[in-house]
């Protein structure tokens, strides 16, 4: 199989960073709730719509030594390569922040993935991982790939008119959000493991 795989929120797993991240600049108070959307709407709200975005910028360019691999997609990976199926990494997101410094956040999700064990001869190869700046690009990237499987949090992308014909989608899900039938959907990495490798 020729397996695709989205990155953020897929591979890479914000949970608590934005909170950390805005604490450790002082924009929010410690009570507020720990995850991402907490942190924007509390930001929004109060009129600091500005800051969020820039504090998008510093935690995906800036910050990925706070972020962690979701538990199970180092083994899957590991064992898919194992039994001689081709892995891709093809996701979308700006080179550059909109606000603030300008980071390369393309290159420090590929430092992420050199990091942690990702990327490699034995795993992924550096030549088959893709930050593509549009969606558009990151369905046209999958399609040229002729991925088998495609992996993915969001929904509009496996539900997209350019999503490759025939390939296998496969939302995961790990907060259980979405509940209309559309999709093959996965709480988490083990169950994607055992749906495509057994």
């Amino acid at each position: 199989m020729r397996i695709g795989i989205d990155f953020d929120n897929t591979i890479a797993c914000y949970d608590g960073v934005f909170h950390a991240a805005a604490l450790n600049r002082g924009l929010i108070p410690a009570s507020l709730g720990a995850d991402k959307n907490a942190v924007r709407d509390y930001l929004n709200g109060s009129g600091r719509k500005d800051a969020f975005t820039e504090l998008q910028g510093y935690v995906y360019g800036a910050r990925m030594d706070l972020v962690s691999p979701y538990p199970g997609v180092q083994d899957f990976i590991a064992a898919a390569r194992g039994a001689g199926h081709e892995l891709f990494v093809v996701s979308h997101k700006t080179r550059r922040p909109m606000l603030g410094p300008a980071y390369d956040m393309h290159d420090s999700a590929r430092e992420f993935l050199r990091a942690r064990g990702f990327v490699g001869p034995d795993v992924i190869p550096d030549a088959s991982v893709f930050f593509e700046e549009t969606k558009d690009q990151k369905l046209a990237r999958a399609g040229a790939l002729d991925v088998d499987v495609f992996i993915d949090d969001l929904p509009e992308i496996l539900a997209h008119p350019a999503f490759p014909p025939g390939a296998r989608a496969l939302l995961f899900d790990p907060i259980g959000q979405f509940k209309d039938g559309r999709f093959e959907v996965h709480s988490s990495w083990r169950s994607i493991h055992h749906a495509l490798l057994g």
